[in-house]
């Protein structure tokens, strides 16, 4: 399962970074595309959705190696059993928060599937399509938040902090700044 977890958190951070790779070809090309005279206008409805994709699929992958900003200052200074008791406690509400986010935005999805939603912009396709993505990266999260707070439950300590050990133990310091 732990192999599992970990190439569907991987696959996700490289289908993000594949949206960002695509945003950046999209951008050339509406950057060339205009100079000459190309029809390039639907482009930007395209970036926006990649722009969320993005973003939502590498949040998984990012929350597990240590990405997110944290403010650890505060719990550097806790004993052991404290500081895993805070974790354990803000790993719950991340739970709960992000679970209530990940109905709201699959429920979301869903309707505009039901209805049959098109999208307003220059390119016109059933909405569900680009929304789909965000719901996805929700799911993903929330499976990431769920599968840490059973490793903290279970004695383990959390991917996030041995990632950020690990760097600093290279001498990487450059994710503090």
């Amino acid at each position: 399962m732990r192999r599992f977890l970990d190439r569907l958190y991987d696959g996700a951070g490289a289908l993000g970074g594949l949206c960002v790779f695509l945003i950046f070809v999209l951008m050339i090309w509406a950057g060339v595309g205009r100079q000459m005279n190309w029809r390039v206008s639907g482009i930007n409805d395209i970036v926006a959705w990649l722009c969320a994709a993005g973003s939502f699929f590498a949040m998984a992958h990012a929350f597990r190696h240590g990405d997110f900003v944290r403010v650890t200052l505060f719990m550097e200074k806790l004993s052991p059993g404290m500081r895993r008791a805070l974790e354990v406690v803000c790993l719950s509400i991340g739970v709960i928060c992000v679970g209530y986010l990940t109905w709201w935005a699959t429920s979301f999805t869903w309707e505009s599937y039901e209805f049959k939603e098109m999208a307003t912009g220059l390119v016109v396709i059933p909405i569900w399509i680009p929304q789909s993505t965000f719901a996805i990266g929700c799911w993903l999260l929330l499976i990431a938040l769920i599968d840490e707070l059973v490793g903290v439950l279970c004695g383990h300590t959390p991917s996030y902090q041995r990632a950020v050990e690990e760097r600093h133990a290279a001498g990487d310091f450059s994710s503090d700044i």
